[in-house]
């Protein structure tokens, strides 16, 4: 059996390494920008996309839902593949004015409108902190599970440490370290995305090696889980459910959306982009990545389907099939690769987020504070300290998130969430890049009304159904007026998602 020490001692020594290699990537920044391997190391950072959501939720999500996992993947496989004349375009003009973030680059395009800047971060903030709970929620739950299986010789259950808390604080750190060391945001980050880039390999191997093993340890083969579907129907949905039609036109556009307009997303793919050539790598290996990396969330739902059927949540088949199989290396295999999603996600969105918060929101107080004659030394160890100030808070809110709110909400839907609120962004962003007759104020407006839906009518009913609020106002609407039903409004009948967005 497999012993608790040994997984701490893993999960500790690998996050050492990504430490490891960030600093080697940042020694020999002065030469990774030249090196032969720089637009491979550009496209797997770009599998940062995939978090604990993919390691963990999709074979979850698959479980309760069939193949409607696929659309998360399908809108950026369209958009790499069909669509790399919108990201040559995108990167051509943040080059040109030294774009440093999504909030900056849609700012830029409407006359450097201050104001349409603090807007976008400001949302960007409250949409991405559910998504870092997300991956919070998931590593916790991953180290629950084996704490709760093998022997760590912790305290009793009243004295155990707070593994989200520590969890955050080890991501804040890890950001602050590699992600705060030039205050100039447009500076390439080679220590981080170099660590990204393995992360998203790490993710890959482990992933695959656990589908490997339920297809053909565990069942002899695709074949014998299939025989084992049809003797226990209990997953047969999985294959033989009907296609949503709303719903994946709804999910696929979001997920099209998301890989341009995610703040980790947008500094990856535009920000750290540093030659034509490293796109044209990434129009067909991420794609690649993405078809890899869910080759076996069918076998593993389908397995976990037939050994527990719904008595165990389906988020966790990944960890708990081979871990009740006895199968220790895998069982540590599948721990470090979730940790590894969850990693890349947090450090990536936080060090984003931070970059837009310190530059939209910190700098310009700062700037009208200190004049023109202020210590330009002194205003850049202000800005780098309220950088990391910045990636602090925002792991803090994310924690406080996971604790009031996620321990109530599947993977998915905390994902999809997120991607509904950076959606908000996609009217003033394509307007940014093809119509130039577009204002700042109406660019303001549009994101304003779009954020009030998404908070009546998506945000609202997950804190509802967390405890906090009357379950009348989803089920009559507020003062008792059904049409204004925030999961109905105006009796407008689909799936809750498709209704809000």
């Amino acid at each position: 059996m497999i012993q608790g020490w040994l997984v701490l001692a893993v999960a500790v020594g690998y996050i050492g390494i990504l430490f490891v290699i960030a600093h080697l990537g940042d020694r020999r920044a002065g030469t990774m920008s030249s090196i032969r391997g720089r637009p491979t190391i550009y496209a797997l950072s770009l599998g940062v996309y995939c978090t604990s959501w993919t390691f963990f939720g999709s074979v979850g999500q698959a479980a309760l839902k069939g193949l409607d996992f696929l659309t998360i993947y399908v809108g950026p496989i369209l958009l790499y593949l069909f669509g790399h004349r919108i990201l040559e375009r995108l990167i051509r003009l943040a080059k040109a004015e030294r774009i440093t973030s999504i909030a900056d680059f849609i700012a830029a395009r409407y006359g450097k409108s201050q104001r349409l800047a603090v807007v976008v971060t400001v949302i960007a903030l409250i949409g991405i902190v559910p998504y870092i709970a997300l991956q919070l929620k998931a590593v916790s739950a991953s180290v629950t599970t084996l704490v709760d299986h093998l022997d760590f010789g912790l305290a009793p259950a009243p004295f155990r440490p707070d593994v989200p808390a520590m969890v955050a604080f080890g991501m804040a750190t890890f950001a602050c370290l590699f992600g705060t060391r030039h205050i100039d945001a447009t500076e390439h980050q080679q220590g981080l995305m170099l660590a990204v880039a393995t992360e998203s390999l790490v993710k890959l191997v482990t992933f695959s090696v656990v589908g490997i093993y339920v297809t053909f340890v565990l069942f002899d083969g695709p074949g014998d889980l299939m025989r084992a579907i049809v003797d226990n129907p209990v997953g047969a949905h999985v294959l033989s459910g009907g296609l949503n039609g709303g719903n994946w036109i709804v999910m696929t556009s979001l997920s099209f959306l998301a890989i341009l307009l995610l703040p980790r997303m947008f500094h990856v793919g535009v920000v750290e982009n540093h030659t034509p050539a490293e796109l044209t790598r990434a129009r067909w290996l991420f794609p690649l990545y993405l078809v890899a990396i869910n080759l076996f969330v069918i076998p593993i739902a389908l397995g976990g389907l037939v050994r527990y059927g719904t008595a165990i949540e389906a988020d966790s088949f990944v960890l708990r099939l081979p871990l009740d199989a006895g199968a220790s290396f895998v069982t540590v295999l599948a721990f470090v690769g979730g940790l590894s999603a969850a990693t890349a996600m947090v450090i990536v969105s936080s060090v984003a987020l931070a970059v837009m918060v310190c530059n939209e929101l910190v700098a310009p107080i700062l700037v009208r504070r200190e004049g023109r004659g202020g210590d330009e030394p002194d205003m850049v160890r202000t800005l780098l300290r309220a950088r990391r100030v910045a990636i602090f808070a925002i792991l803090l809110l994310a924690y406080v998130y996971h604790r009031l709110v996620a321990d109530a909400s599947a993977l998915a839907d905390i994902g999809l969430l997120a991607f509904a609120a950076i959606a908000q962004f996609a009217p003033a962003f394509f307007g940014a890049l093809f119509w130039r007759r577009g204002t700042a104020r109406g660019a303001i407006a549009g994101i304003l009304v779009g954020f009030a839906v998404w908070v009546y009518t998506l945000a609202m009913p997950t804190f509802v159904e967390a405890g906090y609020g009357s379950s009348s106002l989803l089920l009559n609407g507020p003062f008792g007026l059904w049409l204004l039903r925030p999961q109905a409004l105006f009796s407008l009948a689909f799936e809750p998602l498709a209704h809000g967005v």
